[in-house]
């Protein structure tokens, strides 16, 4: 952390379940009574809203009072300036970390879980109550640490983009993806399919694991901080002009794969993040692989 300046804690949040409600229906009891129509309680999202409220309270609190501080959306993420010195603090859902990962360079990341017991917590890993005792820890450089590999996709144009989870190639609607896949050990093959996924060992409690238990003879997917990645193709189609030979793999750190497009657009993106891609034209390369950049999760000692 910088010497001449106290650290900054930015607590990165997203809007409750209970705020977008409002913001389309206007009133509490609007929005209970579209909820009712669907079989569910007006009760129960109060209830997240609040936690998430009192857990942001614990937290806003728990920041020394001489430290700096900020707070960011998560849709205001690409706008906002994260600093070298910053502690990072997400408060929400496992996704929340994700989101955030891509912006960050070296910044130790806290997650904090609003509702323990719901969510997975594989990466809000923290209750609001142990943030007092550790942003200290933190910024003195005393936390655990575990660096989380990270997937990097790059078109041959130089665009590129970075995922925690995993980065997705293929086409923007239902239509199967046309493209040539190539391997690192120089196989090529051409697929008609509903896309590619290249997941990190993050990812792999996630997308690629629904993927994984349904191949029994597929890659071992990576641990959480394995430098490895796991690739897949989904539903690849057999035709007299495409393969489903090449359909998964592991990629070791400094390996990659190729996708060259053969449709009119495919697209590139990363955890989920469909309004964030990149687009692929006709004979377009991506390449996919491990990222330089790694998030800095900060874990139970």
């Amino acid at each position: 952390m910088s010497g001449t300046l106290a650290p900054r804690v930015v607590v990165v949040s997203r809007r409750s379940e209970l705020d977008e409600l409002l913001v389309r229906h206007g009133t509490r009891a609007a929005a209970g009574f579209y909820l009712r129509q669907r079989g569910r309680d007006l009760d129960e999202v109060a209830a997240r809203h609040d936690a998430l409220h009192a857990a942001l309270t614990a937290v806003g609190a728990a920041i020394p009072a001489d430290w700096r501080r900020g707070h960011v959306d998560r849709d205001d993420l690409a706008r906002f300036l994260f600093a070298p010195e910053d502690i990072v603090v997400a408060v929400g859902q496992d996704g929340l970390v994700a989101n955030v990962a891509k912006y960050l360079d070296r910044q130790p990341v806290v997650g904090v879980d609003p509702e323990p017991g719901r969510n997975a917590g594989v990466l809000v890993r923290f209750a609001p109550a142990a943030v007092a005792r550790l942003l200290p820890a933190v910024a003195a450089g005393r936390a655990a640490v575990q660096a989380r590999t990270m997937v990097r996709a790059v078109l041959d144009d130089g665009q590129d983009l970075v995922g925690l989870n995993e980065v997705y190639v293929g086409h923007p609607s239902h239509q199967s993806a046309r493209y040539v896949l190539g391997t690192p050990g120089g196989r090529r093959e051409r697929h008609s399919s509903s896309g590619v996924v290249v997941g990190s060992g993050t990812g792999a409690t996630g997308w690629c694991a629904s993927i994984a238990r349904e191949r029994p003879g597929g890659p071992v997917l990576p641990g959480p901080a394995d430098e490895a990645l796991c690739w897949f193709v989904r539903e690849a189609w057999p035709s007299p002009a495409t393969g489903v030979e090449l359909t998964g793999g592991r990629l070791a750190a400094g390996e990659s794969i190729e996708l060259t497009a053969e449709g009119e657009r495919l697209v590139v993106f990363a955890d989920g993040v469909e309004a964030d891609h990149l687009t692929m034209a006709w004979g377009q390369r991506v390449t996919i692989g491990t990222a330089t950049r790694r998030l800095h999760l900060v874990v139970p000692s």
